[in-house]
């Protein structure tokens, strides 16, 4: 019998396999095929299978037409079309996972557990090896908001339903979620989500911290090694950052505060530079995804959105005091709650005469060229390198840029885009 895993501190990482959270969604929607079937090695075997069938899932060695398929879409979305079970049994066969999750076989079954952990995590479906599969409610809004039909050549058509509604599912997650939370083995004790809202507030209210612009993607660091949920704290030490160092502190300087300084010596080795960008990026996605953050000073600094000031007074009033939990389940449980009041607080409507102002801004940063350029890179596949655009998932990023491109070739001319936005005019 394998020893437990003593619980340790660790800098915050919800995961390295779904780094973008909007696509949780479409794993949920292969995974809703097997709700209520009791989970075996097996069925999750069987669940990664289906994934592979989709294209959501791609292991590295495949043929020249499978290539060829997945190539046309990006890694964790929706292949253009569905591989035959022939094909992908021998994607299987030829790509063995050495992979080991608690509670499940080595392999494909661990492959499934961590797919789906973070999901299972923020309150979207439970599933345990002998027990069934059990969707949420947000869960199901979530999988229901993807819609796909398959051709007769079957071809992948993809359509999504009130997308606006993932956003309020993933609000009410990162409300609840806790670090110190049952499913992993954490020290570290706060909701990273209120923690992040309530350092930045206490950072812009105080004149000498600097330009009330929130929290600088350097200092981003310290909130992911934390230890509690002292956002006072947390606030006094970047204040001192700044008075030392302005915004311009070293990587070394900043790892050495994490590590000596809120650590204690007390951490898991890892890659400084994961902590200085990989963390940080994946952090800034899934705060985004709530709808809260803004990025201000093309990307340098995370700061709370305005319009929506009525949802973080609401958090901030009524989740910043929260109950630990010992049992999985119940935790689950917890976290899969809707919180209606929570849902019908409103945003401030930005105007079409706003947005417009808001384009012209934005142009300030992205010329001409770096839209071209942008433009490409999403018509390419690609990863865009832009610490702004890598943040909007490429169907929003696309009418972005192309509002910016419309804007830019006719100044006089009003746009109004299809999105809603922060109160920079960034989609949301």
């Amino acid at each position: 019998m394998s020893k437990e895993r003593k619980a340790e501190y660790k800098p915050l990482l919800y995961t390295t396999t779904v780094r973008n959270p909007e696509r949780i969604k479409y794993n949920l929607f292969v995974l809703k095929k097997f709700e209520n079937q009791i989970l075996t090695n097996d069925i999750a075997s069987a669940v990664v299978s289906e994934l592979i069938k989709y294209g959501l899932y791609r292991p590295m060695k495949v043929c020249a037409d499978v290539k060829s398929i997945w190539k046309q879409t990006s890694s964790g979305e929706f292949a253009i079309s569905l591989l035959d079970g022939k094909t992908v049994s021998k994607i299987i066969e030829e790509n063995p996972q050495k992979h080991k999750e608690a509670g499940f076989d080595w392999g494909y079954p661990s492959r499934f557990a961590t797919i789906f952990d973070l999901a299972k995590e923020f309150g979207f479906v439970y599933f345990k090896i002998g027990k069934k599969i059990e969707f949420s409610e947000l869960g199901n809004i979530l999988a229901d908001i993807v819609d796909v039909q398959i051709g007769g050549n079957n071809e992948i058509s993809l359509n999504l339903k009130n997308p606006e509604r993932e956003q309020s599912v993933f609000l009410q997650s990162l409300a609840r979620s806790q670090r110190a939370n049952p499913f992993v083995k954490v020290l570290n004790d706060n909701i990273p989500l209120i923690l992040l809202l309530q350092t930045i507030r206490l950072i812009n209210a105080d004149s000498s911290c600097g330009n009330n612009c929130g929290i600088s993607r350097k200092e981003i660091p310290l909130l992911l090694f934390w230890k509690d949920n002292n956002a006072a704290g947390l606030y006094l030490r970047i204040r001192q950052l700044r008075k030392d160092f302005g915004y311009s502190a070293s990587d070394e300087t900043i790892i050495d505060i994490c590590i000596n300084e809120i650590m204690q010596g007390q951490y898991k080795k890892f890659d400084p530079r994961s902590i200085m960008n990989d963390y940080v990026d994946e952090f800034i996605r899934k705060m985004r995804i709530s709808g809260l953050i803004s990025l201000r000073g093309a990307g340098r600094f995370v700061d709370i959105n305005h319009n929506e000031d009525n949802k973080v007074d609401y958090i901030l009033n009524n989740y910043s005091d929260y109950e630990h939990f010992e049992e999985e389940h119940e935790y689950f449980e917890y976290m899969s709650k809707i919180d209606e009041k929570l849902i019908s607080q409103k945003a401030e409507i930005v105007s079409g005469e706003k947005s417009n102002g808001l384009l012209s801004e934005w142009l300030k940063i992205y010329a001409w060229n770096s839209i071209k350029s942008e433009l490409h890179i999403l018509a390419t596949h690609k990863t865009s390198k832009d610490n702004v655009l890598k943040f909007l998932a490429a169907p929003v990023r696309l009418e972005f840029l192309t509002a910016l491109a419309i804007k830019s070739k006719f100044p006089a001319v009003i746009v109004k885009p299809n999105y809603s936005c922060d109160d920079t005019g960034l989609p949301t």
